[in-house]
């Protein structure tokens, strides 16, 4: 096992998710971050087959197959895997986000804002009560970091809520 290899998002996501849930299959994990970070996050679902068996190439987690039936992978993050997620948790980051918003390429492009806006305003405000019902059945049980994403994504809807609905006219 070697543990000189480079560390990605994909890997902390890998290594937070297998924290946070225990022992996981890909598919496991898969289900985690669709429920989850997905809404903030988005990465290639084939990343979360490939990336635990890296990691546990390295050490930082493990690997167990079952005996029969589908022979399925099950991973489990190491003592390792703990410390550089540790680490990694206390770096900080002066990075924006990245922002991929179909309706706003097209609209770079000469597309009608008046026409775009009202399926845009719809989606916006179905996520935006998403976030509130999470918030609203989770409520002081929900674990401080999903507390405050959720709020972040609350904060952005209720823009992009705003932003859309003065487009519309």
């Amino acid at each position: 096992m070697s543990s000189d290899i480079r560390l990605t998002p994909t890997s902390y996501i890998v290594l937070g998710m297998l924290r946070a849930a225990g022992e996981s299959t890909p598919y496991d994990l898969k289900r985690g971050v669709a429920a989850s970070l997905g809404n903030f996050w988005s990465l290639q679902h084939a990343q979360l087959y490939s990336e635990p068996e890296r990691l546990a190439a390295a050490g930082y987690v493990t690997e167990r197959r079952e005996e029969g039936g589908r022979r399925r992978k099950h991973y489990e993050i190491t003592d390792m895997g703990r410390r550089a997620l540790a680490e990694w948790l206390k770096e900080t980051t002066d990075e924006l986000p990245e922002l991929r918003d179909r309706a706003l390429l097209k609209i770079f492009f000469g597309a009608d804002p008046a026409a775009l806006a009202p399926r845009q305003l719809e989606a916006h405000r179905a996520k935006l009560e998403e976030y509130e019902q999470i918030v609203e059945l989770g409520g002081e049980h929900l674990p401080k970091g999903v507390r405050i994403t959720l709020d972040a994504g609350i904060a952005s809807e209720t823009e992009w809520v705003k932003f859309w609905s003065r487009l519309a006219g």
